[in-house]
């Protein structure tokens, strides 16, 4: 069944989800808070939720989701669905839910795992919280960008678990970035380090793309250090809540911190193995 459906937020993900839901035959209407010459758009969030049933947001942070959804709230009913895929907070996860169901409309919490070229490929994968009814109607809208939809629990879980999974990569990412300085200090070129890590039970797609871009100083953003730095922030909120130690987290996060301080915040975030 193709719908009227929104996308706010025009990024690196949001404008390739965009551009596969119009080849999947769907009327697209968009916002962003850099206009944009795009078919559909409009002037505002509001705008958007007036001329579209179901809403995906792909705004930077918790703030923008927030203020978006509160500029959409008069416009919002029952038979709207809001899908916010931006990993935020849990709290504002919540929030969000509690504004969007207030005015009678239906929240998915929907988080994604995938980036750039995933997108732009239609295969990304969806960690989903909320209601499978809703999920059930969403699925034609997500299916156009996605490889996978994965339902993990209720509102606010999936987004723990989409921050955690970025926890890793980035540990990972930084562990890569210091075996290659130590590969680099014994006078090894790093392609060997490619090559043995290829053949170690701990090589992975993740290593796999971002060891060459290291190797390359390739850090065309696919998802860039502030974003990941803000997810890693939002991980040690999550353990001090708990009151868990982190430190290996701690760690990878300060080299990350470091990164946006030296003006590198919007390269990819596997500029972390870069020292100077």
């Amino acid at each position: 069944m193709k719908q009227n459906v929104g996308i706010l937020g025009l990024g690196i993900i949001g404008s390739r989800v965009a551009e596969n839901l119009r080849k999947a035959g769907h009327q697209v209407f968009v916002w962003s808070r850099s206009a944009r010459a795009v078919p559909n758009f409009l002037a505002s969030p509001r705008e958007v939720a007036e001329a579209a049933g179901i809403i995906q947001i792909f705004v930077r942070d918790s703030a923008a989701l927030l203020e978006a959804l509160n500029d959409m709230l008069p416009a919002l009913k029952a038979g709207h669905l809001v899908m916010n895929h931006a990993t935020v907070s849990k709290k504002a996860t919540l929030e969000a839910a509690k504004l969007v169901e207030g005015t009678g409309a239906s929240f998915l919490d929907a988080p994604f795992t995938g980036s750039k070229m995933a997108a732009q490929n239609g295969k990304l994968c969806y960690y989903i919280g909320g209601n499978d009814l809703m999920l059930e109607r969403a699925k034609p809208v997500l299916e156009a960008s996605a490889a996978k939809i994965l339902p993990l629990g209720g509102i606010g879980d999936a987004m723990v678990l989409k921050i955690v999974t970025n926890l890793v990569s980035a540990v990972i990412v930084e562990a890569v970035a210091e075996a290659a300085d130590i590969t680099k200090a014994n006078g090894i070129a790093l392609e060997r380090l490619l090559e043995a890590l290829e053949s170690n039970a701990n090589f992975s797609s993740l290593i796999g793309m971002k060891l060459p871009a290291i190797i390359k100083s390739d850090f065309d953003p696919h998802f860039a250090l502030r974003n990941m730095l803000k997810d890693a922030d939002f991980a040690r909120e999550l353990a001090a809540e708990a009151k868990l130690s982190t430190p290996t987290l701690d760690c990878t996060a300060a080299a990350m911190r470091a990164g946006v301080e030296a003006g590198k915040g919007d390269l990819d975030f596997s500029v972390i193995g870069q020292r100077a």
